[in-house]
């Protein structure tokens, strides 16, 4: 096996290290975490996942392909929110896989207390956290 070939892992392999940096939190530790004000829930699922199953009421929408450039803090392109390191980011996809590459990503810029929410989306909804749009028809 070459030097190359060693140095290679599987997606789900890369999941566990990842996830092994960091703390998960559910959809109920999301929930009291948002509510509570300590943090910002940033929904990173694409469009039609967003029109299919509706939102979490007070997430960030920030599609994955622009995560870094707005919770950089020191970002040119950085939302108003993004005002410190030291803000706690529950990110959260669909199924909670995509999001946990999204917080590894966030920790690399420094954010610190960054987080993924397991199952995603799916779990927020299935343990009925609120919602809106057209999953509540």
């Amino acid at each position: 096996m070459s030097a190359a070939e060693r140095g290679r892992i599987g997606i789900d392999a890369l999941l566990e290290r990842v996830r092994g940096t960091y703390d998960r939190v559910s959809p109920a530790q999301a929930y009291a975490e948002s509510t509570a004000g300590g943090a910002v829930l940033v929904d990173i699922r694409y469009q039609a996942l967003r029109e299919r199953d509706g939102l979490v009421p007070g997430a960030l929408v920030i599609e994955r392909n622009e995560l870094e450039w707005r919770l950089d803090p020191q970002g040119s392109h950085r939302l108003p929110e993004a005002v410190s390191h030291d803000l706690r980011v529950i990110v959260f996809c669909d199924e909670g896989y995509a999001s946990s590459l999204a917080a590894a990503s966030l920790h690399a810029l420094g954010l610190h207390r960054a987080t993924d929410m397991t199952g995603g989306y799916q779990s927020w909804r299935a343990e009925g956290h609120p919602t809106t749009g057209p999953a509540d028809t």
